[in-house]
């Protein structure tokens, strides 16, 4: 049995830009434009989950004096 290798975020969104466009092309037959609906939901949630990773570890700044302090980033 082997395990799918866990792609980066780049290529991730990569994959979700391909099968955005190849789903609004329109030309793919149900069954498979379902197929890769769900693939698209997948990496969707891989690139959020990741993005919120990233965002958590952001949060944190190491001062010169070794101390952490906690920062909430905003959106703008």
């Amino acid at each position: 049995m082997s395990k799918k290798k866990e792609l980066s975020f780049e290529e991730a969104m990569e994959k979700l830009e391909e099968v955005v466009e190849k789903l609004e092309q329109g030309d793919v037959p149900l069954e498979e434009a379902i197929s890769m609906f769900q693939e698209g939901m997948t990496l969707s949630k891989q690139c959020h989950d990741k993005l919120k990773s990233v965002e958590s570890s952001m949060d944190r700044i190491l001062h010169a004096d070794g101390k952490v302090e906690l920062t909430t980033f905003q959106e703008e």
